[in-house]
């Protein structure tokens, strides 16, 4: 089987990330897609983030009931994930990966990865690594920036999708945060 680890702070998790992941799940060779709730990202601040038992359970409560309106395709193959709270802090996607990869040794890993994280993968820990032995799957936010990744893309040794037909979700954790704080809906 086939699964894309889509990792996040999820702070808070929004319907772009969820349709994203369902959207990967039905118009992708992904079998599923499993919503990584990282503890700790060395490149985000901590200071803004929520508790991490909060954000694992309003993640699980979201997608608990989307699957139970099941309106949503793809939906049924997306799940979360607590793997990185078993493992050393700060949270890295290449050591993820490979204790993923120890065990699951029946699924074949993939990232899923939003382009705000294309444009810094080198300042990813082993990001060669990772580019050399997973597929990565690129989700582009609108037409910004596309030739070039588009350009880098094809100049790859490694298996690089760009989601081109993935729909647009114009909504960032960054955004609600600060609107939940300016009490907005």
């Amino acid at each position: 089987m086939l699964v894309a680890i889509y990792g996040g702070s999820f702070n808070p998790l929004h319907y772009g990330h969820t349709g994203l992941a369902a959207w990967v799940a039905e118009h992708t060779e992904v079998d599923e897609v499993w919503l990584m709730v990282t503890p700790n990202n060395p490149l985000k601040d901590k200071g803004i983030l929520a508790d991490e038992q909060e954000r694992l359970q309003q993640a699980r409560q979201e997608i608990e009931r989307l699957q139970a309106e099941n309106n949503i395709i793809g939906i049924a193959r997306v799940r979360v994930s607590d793997f990185e709270f078993g493992l050393p802090r700060p949270s890295y996607t290449a050591n993820t990966l490979r204790e993923l990869q120890k065990a699951y040794p029946e699924h074949r890993f993939a990232l899923l990865i939003g382009q705000d994280n294309w444009n810094i993968r080198k300042r990813w820990r082993e990001w060669d690594r990772i580019e050399a032995h997973y597929p990565i799957y690129v989700y582009p936010r609108g037409n910004e920036g596309m030739d070039d990744i588009e350009r880098e893309i094809q100049g790859a040794d490694s298996e690089i999708h760009l989601l081109k037909g993935a729909p647009l979700f114009d909504v960032s954790s960054t955004q609600l945060r600060e609107q939940q704080k300016a009490n907005k809906d």
